[in-house]
């Protein structure tokens, strides 16, 4: 519990930025899944 409460300040950060990462890269292969399902329906 001693480096949870210790490193709550970066935590913080480091959450936040792999949010960020983990909602771009959902983004991404979700435009790149629906560009080839609709490309490939011809």
């Amino acid at each position: 519990m001693e480096m949870m409460s210790g490193m709550a300040g970066m935590g913080w950060g480091m959450g936040v930025l792999w949010l960020l990462v983990v909602v771009l890269l959902v983004l991404g292969v979700a435009a790149l899944v629906k560009y080839l399902f609709f490309s490939g329906r011809k």
